[in-house]
């Protein structure tokens, strides 16, 4: 083994971790095991994500300034943790300053905090909104000097814009960058993330390593899959993706006198690193749909969830959802039969809990139902029956399961798919009700896609069985909400396919009618379509929160007004 000198081999370890937004204490104590486990693998520095401490996004709690002294007196105990010789630390903390309120990183060895670094562009889009909260950084600030290596701390977007970071902390003397990112996911973020680092790489000439945030946040999920690019512009490592893990890098300087055939060599290359293998898309958004909600039931504090099974595809998906992200123990599914409910469905949603092993209960509305009806008999006298009568079973439904949650503690899942909400497809106070929707943000093509995948794999850290576990019959079958005799989805809606298509269209690439049209698709259909969406944004304000899945979920990327009275071309 090759002894280790500060000149010439650096071991840094990239602490991948999931954090809880305002838990500074819980925090700080995952950093600190993170550090000793890193020490334990012979690590020199530790690189921690953006604004670790704190959680990340914490929004307008920055805005408190008992928060920020309880992330700044965090920081400042963690720095003195170092004077036991062991790794240095860097760390992602909100820092109060003369010049303003700062997403900032500290750098500590040796029992003190030798350097801070403000972030410089705040991101102000998407998901983002960072320019609410924080200020800029005034200036870029040259490397930081770490046992005889000069390291550059750009800080998550600074690398992702063109304001010149990378390349500046280069011509100041930096050998390696090391950014703390806070990057959420959306399908094949991954391979953005790749194509912006080597970007900056082929600027600035040097390694960059990039740690990411792992864990879900309300909408948002982090996936972690922390990487390396070499000054070569190779991938020097690769984290695993949504699994939480501290890596130890070994990094060895490589002199200019081994240049050969005119290349020059010169500077640190990455001799030892994982390389795990990032899921395909399938894979990847069913586990970030498990982690999300997960995430949003633990961090919550709620015991166990419930949820409403139908028989159809989209609660079969958010029960095996549910099994996998918590165990079957803590999931309660129940069956709310009403006239339309077909035997199928009865079938269906039995078979669907047995395989999943969870908690299976059957309570009919029958009588609730008729019991609105008759209340309104009166007030409805000489109308006709339509929409009001079928939405008061859902409305029953939502009560009973709202009950239930209300008895017992525990959240009540929402189950329906982006297709539906984008059209107001979804009954306020019925099916709508609930805590949190983990296929919110899945198309409903998507959503048949990721239950055939789960019938063949079980993911990584999932708590389910293995084996078809949602009912072959459920997938196969028309879906209908079975609010009337022989009723199914496409008696109001284009098929499935052609829908998402246009939504698609629509909300992730904002395309006008004449080009959707000239896709394929009927202009009266785009039309009608482009309607409902804008007049279903009422519902979706109401709607629970959800994974965010695609480039632009409802929420955080799209934000509509709700009195809107624009139409394309009308």
């Amino acid at each position: 083994m090759t002894d280790k000198t500060a000149s010439d081999i650096l071991c840094i370890a990239v602490a991948q971790l999931n954090p809880t937004v305002g838990d500074v204490a819980g925090n700080l104590a995952k950093a600190r095991e993170a550090r000793a486990d890193a020490a334990r693998q012979g690590a020199d520095l530790v690189l921690f994500t953006e604004l670790f401490l704190a959680g990340y996004p914490p929004e307008d709690l920055v805005l408190k300034p008992a928060f920020l002294k309880a992330c700044e007196r965090a920081a400042q105990d963690f720095a003195g943790d170092t004077a036991d010789g062991g790794p240095g630390v860097i760390i992602g903390t909100p820092l109060k300053r003369k010049s303003g309120t700062h997403n900032s990183i500290i750098f500590a060895d040796g029992g003190k905090i030798l350097a801070e670094r403000y972030k410089l562009d705040l991101p102000n889009y998407g998901e983002f909104d960072e320019k609410r909260v924080f200020q800029a950084g005034p200036e870029i600030q040259g490397p930081v000097n770490f046992r005889g290596v000069r390291l550059g701390i750009p800080i998550c977007e600074d690398i992702w814009g063109d304001v010149g970071v990378c390349e500046t902390l280069a011509e100041s003397g930096a050998e390696i960058l090391l950014v703390p990112n806070g990057s959420p996911y959306y399908r094949g973020k991954v391979d953005v993330r790749h194509q912006v680092v080597i970007r900056q790489v082929i600027e600035c000439g040097l390694p960059i390593i990039y740690a990411n945030q792992l864990g879900g946040q309300d909408e948002l999920i982090f996936d972690g899959a922390s990487f390396a690019i070499g000054s070569d512009k190779t991938l020097a490592f690769q984290m695993s993706q949504f699994e939480e893990t501290v890596n130890v890098t070994t990094w060895k300087r490589r002199a200019a006198a081994g240049a050969q055939n005119g290349n020059n060599s010169e500077g640190w290359v990455c001799s030892e690193g994982p390389m795990s293998k990032i899921p395909e898309k399938e894979e990847a958004d069913y586990r970030a749909c498990m982690l999300g909600l997960r995430d949003y039931v633990n961090k919550n504090g709620f015991r166990n969830v419930v949820l409403g099974l139908s028989g159809g595809i989209d609660s079969a998906i958010c029960a095996a959802l549910a099994v996998d992200a918590l165990g079957e123990e803590r999931l309660r599914a129940v069956m709310m039969p009403y006239r339309y409910t077909s035997k199928d469905s009865l079938k269906d949603a039995e078979d669907c809990a047995r395989a999943l092993g969870c908690r299976y209960d059957i309570v009919p509305i029958f009588e609730p139902v008729e019991g609105f009806l008759h209340t309104l008999t009166q007030l409805f006298e000489g109308t006709k029956e339509g929409i009001t009568e079928e939405n008061l079973q859902s409305r029953a439904r939502g009560t009973i399961l709202m009950a239930i949650s209300n008895k017992f503690g525990s959240m009540v899942v929402t189950t329906g798919n982006k297709s539906e909400m984008s059209v107001g497809y979804a009954t306020l106070y019925g099916d709508m009700n609930g805590g949190f929707n983990p296929i919110k943000d899945l198309y409903k093509m998507q959503v048949y896609a990721l239950a055939r995948w789960r019938n063949t794999h079980v993911p990584p850290g999932a708590l389910g069985p293995s084996g078809e576990v949602i009912p072959n019959n459920i997938i196969d079958k028309a879906p209908s909400a079975e609010l009337r005799e022989n009723q199914t989805d496409q008696d109001s809606l284009p098929p499935y396919p052609v829908l998402d298509d246009i939504l698609e269209c629509l909300v992730e690439n904002e395309m006008g009618v004449d080009e959707i049209v000239a896709r394929g698709h009927d202009r009266a259909t785009v039309t009608r379509i482009e309607h409902l969406l804008y007049i279903a944004e009422y519902k979706r304000r109401q709607a629970a929160p959800g994974v965010k899945i695609t480039k632009k979920n409802f929420g955080r990327d799209r934000r509509y007004p709700i009195t809107n009275r624009f139409r394309d071309g009308g």
